[in-house]
């Protein structure tokens, strides 16, 4: 992990397409302004986890979804009649 000192109105950048400036500070809160491409997402952690939840839960319903829709597949075949050898 890399770990900065800053100051007010100073900057981070990432891979020379990402600024992250220190806008104010005020004891232990520090207030930042991100600058990225559009095509770089940015969450705070806790809304990031909670996006994390969510997908697990969704592809476990997804999952159990497609588990029941095979077993219900499955019980809908009827087996091949017996042959009545003659």
């Amino acid at each position: 992990m890399l770990v900065l000192t800053r100051k007010t109105g100073q900057k981070i950048i990432i891979a020379n397409d990402i600024e992250i400036i220190i806008l104010e500070t005020k004891g232990d809160a520090v207030k930042l302004g991100i600058e990225a491409p559009k095509h770089i997402s940015i969450y705070r952690e806790e809304i990031y986890e909670e996006i994390k939840k969510a997908n697990r839960q969704a592809t476990e319903q997804a999952k159990a979804n497609t588990i029941d829709e095979a077993f219900e597949a499955v019980t809908l075949i009827k087996p091949a009649s017996p042959r009545k050898d003659s």
